[in-house]
């Protein structure tokens, strides 16, 4: 096995904490690093521990989730930042994934989903529900919007491998799908990320949406 995937939880209520604690820790290969009860103490953990995955709560006491995801994908930009919340606001899911989160999950989820949640953005890959990544692509294709920012225009194949992480699949998946090796399929999604100034596959899509190097049927 691997190292081991680190993980803080940052949730205001200490019940919530202890039972997703308990989840997480009955997976192999996942531990939690620390808990946080508020956004003000998951910044100075993220900031001291540097784990993997913060699971971010959305209304906490001193600082909310947003701010704190914002914060913290600034400074520590390794960190993936899935949302586990009960609040499926659209206004809270654009201001998150604005803000860097790398997955979005509702409180209702199992917890053998949540361990995979958790897994796959510790890979870089995104995590949203499909109704939740439908009302994302739609709010950030604009057609009309012009592109005004030079980036290095993203290959045939770095298009295909986009378009198909963008539906979901996991990396070994796109390979099965394109022919290609594991680690080709890695190297394809770093290049990508590197282009468009991201660190997910959630920042991609939406960036390439944002700037027509997606479009909206290709996601279908």
């Amino acid at each position: 096995m691997g190292k081991p995937i680190r993980i803080v939880i940052a949730d205001d209520h200490a019940l919530v904490r202890e039972g997703t604690r308990q989840i997480l820790e009955d997976h192999p290969g996942l531990v939690v690093a620390g808990e946080a009860q508020d956004g003000e103490e998951a910044v100075a953990m993220v900031s001291r521990l540097q784990p993997d995955v913060v699971l971010m709560d959305i209304s906490m006491p001193k600082m909310n989730g947003i701010d704190a995801t914002r914060i913290i994908k600034k400074e520590s930009p390794a960190t993936s930042v899935l949302i586990l919340t009960a609040y499926d606001d659209d206004q809270y899911i654009f201001a998150l994934l604005d803000a860097g989160a790398a997955g979005y999950l509702l409180k209702n989820v199992r917890g053998e989903e949540l361990a995979q949640a958790v897994r796959a953005v510790a890979e870089g890959e995104s995590v949203l529900h499909p109704a939740i990544a439908a009302k994302v692509f739609k709010r950030y294709t604009r057609s009309d919007q012009a592109v005004d920012e030079q980036i290095e225009p993203l290959t045939n194949r770095e298009s295909e491998v986009l378009a198909i992480a963008a539906r979901g699949l996991s990396n070994k998946m796109i390979a099965r799908e394109l022919s290609l090796s594991d680690r080709t399929v890695q190297v394809h999604l770093s290049n990508i990320f590197g282009k468009l100034g991201v660190a997910s596959r959630t920042e991609a899509v939406i960036t390439a949406l944002r700037r027509g190097l997606l479009k909206l049927e290709e996601l279908s």
